[in-house]
């Protein structure tokens, strides 16, 4: 070869596409950042996911969890990571969606250092009261409002289950009042022993056959299949629709080529026989989104939900 050439061959090594071609992927262990507790939903689907996809992959996948400040830590430290497909967020509701507009200020913006993956499922939200209620339905519930401000519970500030009844309210002329836990269990204990009179629920569907409760509606945009008599709330004429749902995103840089990669890895372990039941035991959706349908999703999300948590002024940095 010819000095011309090989200067001609060594301009074509450091074009990313050729590189990428020419560089084997993954080429070490990944890493799945969780940034919530070990033991939790979050942490249950990462787990499950990632040792589906380690082999399909031909690498090792770690799941680290760094809690911390509403997965703000977490979500910095994949923004800020090398955009080589080897580092992976798992992403919900709060990371991509309300964190922009509960944070006076961000270490990343969601919108422009990050891009998805794929989508895991979606967990239908539902109102739960007692069976001795004297609420029978939600028609029942909007007229108790009317009396005097129902209390329900939730499992946190800004959760999903918050922010789904801040919308019912509203769009349902629901008169209520907000009293957060610190998770679901002890909002469920509360319900139980009659301090709050509903019950924002999700994960986990051994409620829909407790004999000591009742479930009112669920939010979803369609009946859900674990509990095919409970009505949604379109059913009853009120367009609000809302879950909590989870995901897996990566530094926005990252090349398509790998974002591909992982999505097909990605589906093939949702749909395993095994994260199937797991699903179907704890009524979550699943939805084989490509990453395009997966940030389109996101962007409709934060076009509905951030307008709602700024003009309720929640914040949680002030």
């Amino acid at each position: 070869m010819n000095g011309i050439g090989r200067r001609a061959a060594l301009a074509g090594l450091a074009l990313p596409g050729v590189a990428l071609a020419q560089t084997p992927w993954p080429d070490r262990t990944m890493r799945w950042i969780v940034g919530y507790p070990a033991g939790g939903a979050s942490d249950l689907f990462a787990r499950l996911i990632a040792a589906q996809m380690a082999p399909a992959l031909g690498q090792n996948v770690v799941v680290e969890n760094r809690p911390g400040g509403g997965a703000v830590l977490a979500s910095d430290a994949v923004a800020r990571s090398p955009a080589d497909g080897n580092t992976w967020l798992h992403v919900d509701n709060g990371v991509l969606v309300y964190n922009p507009a509960l944070y006076t200020r961000l270490p990343y913006d969601p919108d422009r250092d990050l891009t998805g993956v794929g989508f895991i499922g979606r967990f239908p939200l539902f109102l739960v009261v007692r069976a001795d209620s004297p609420v029978r339905d939600f028609a029942g519930l909007v007229a108790q409002g009317r009396v005097r401000p129902v209390t329900y519970g939730t499992p946190a500030v800004a959760s999903p289950h918050h922010l789904a009844m801040e919308l019912v309210q509203r769009r349902a002329g629901l008169a209520a009042e907000h009293v957060p836990y610190r998770g679901a269990a002890a909002a469920m204990q509360d319900l139980r022993a009659g301090r709050v009179e509903v019950l924002v629920a999700a994960t986990g569907l051994p409620f829909l056959r407790d004999p000591e409760l009742r479930v009112l509606a669920v939010l979803s945009d369609a009946r859900s299949a674990s509990a095919p008599e409970v009505p949604t709330l379109r059913d009853l004429g009120i367009d609000a629709v809302a879950y909590g749902w989870q995901g897996m995103s990566v530094p926005a840089a990252t090349p398509p080529v790998i974002i591909a990669r992982l999505n097909a890895a990605m589906r093939t372990a949702v749909a395993s026989d095994d994260i199937t039941r797991r699903m179907q035991e704890m009524g979550v959706e699943p939805a084989a989104w490509s990453p395009a349908e997966f940030n389109a999703f996101v962007a409709a999300e934060s076009a509905l939900w951030r307008p709602l948590i700024r003009d309720l002024g929640i914040r949680l940095d002030s």
